[in-house]
C-alpha cells in the first residue's frame, strides 16, 4: 500500500475531524433513527430516511479517514530546508500580473487551493518541486502557459 504524505496539521486537522464524526455524529445519528423509529410506518417516514442516510454518510466519511490515516506518513515541514519539496510554503509572483501568490504544498487529502494549500500532485507544485528561490517556472494551465517567480521558500 502507498504512504500518503500528510504535514502534522494535516494529519491533527483529519484526526480531529475523526474522532469528532465517532464521538458526536455517530451517537447523534443513532438517537435521530431510534426517535424516528418512534413515529411509526417507515416506508413514508422522511425523518427516518434521512437520518439513514446521514448515518450511512457519517459511517463512509469514518472508514475513509480511518484507512487515510493508516496509511499516512507525517513528514515535519520544520525539519526540512533548502529546495522546494512537501511541506514548503512557496512565495511566487506571476511573472505577468505581478500578482503575489502564497502556497504550501501538501498531500491530496488536505490540499484546498481557497486555503492557499496546493495538492503535491498538481501542475504547478510538479513544476515547483526542486526549485530555489529566484528561479523561473513555467506551467501549463487550463487557461494557457503561466510563469511563476520563485520569491521565497520557508518550512514551517
Amino acid at each position: 500500500m502507498e504512504k500518503i504524505p500528510l504535514t502534522a496539521k494535516g494529519f491533527a486537522k483529519l484526526d480531529a475531524e475523526l474522532r469528532k464524526l465517532k464521538s458526536v455524529e455517530r451517537p447523534a445519528v443513532i438517537a435521530s433513527i431510534a426517535e424516528a423509529r418512534e413515529h411509526g410506518d417507515l416506508s413514508e417516514n422522511a425523518e427516518y430516511h434521512a437520518a439513514r442516510e446521514r448515518q450511512s454518510f457519517i459511517e463512509g466519511r469514518i472508514r475513509e479517514l480511518e484507512a487515510v490515516i493508516g496509511r499516512s506518513e507525517v513528514i515535519d515541514a520544520s525539519r526540512l530546508s533548502g529546495a522546494i519539496k512537501f511541506g514548503a510554503t512557496v512565495v511566487l509572483i506571476d511573472e505577468d500580473t505581478d500578482e503575489e501568490k502564497t502556497y504550501q504544498i501538501v498531500g491530496e487529502q488536505e490540499a484546498s487551493i481557497e486555503h492557499g494549500l496546493l495538492n503535491l500532485k498538481s501542475p504547478l507544485a510538479r513544476a515547483l518541486i526542486g526549485k530555489e528561490p529566484g528561479e523561473s517556472v513555467e506551467v501549463r494551465t487550463p487557461g494557457g502557459v503561466r510563469s511563476y517567480e520563485i520569491r521565497a521558500v520557508s518550512f514551517q
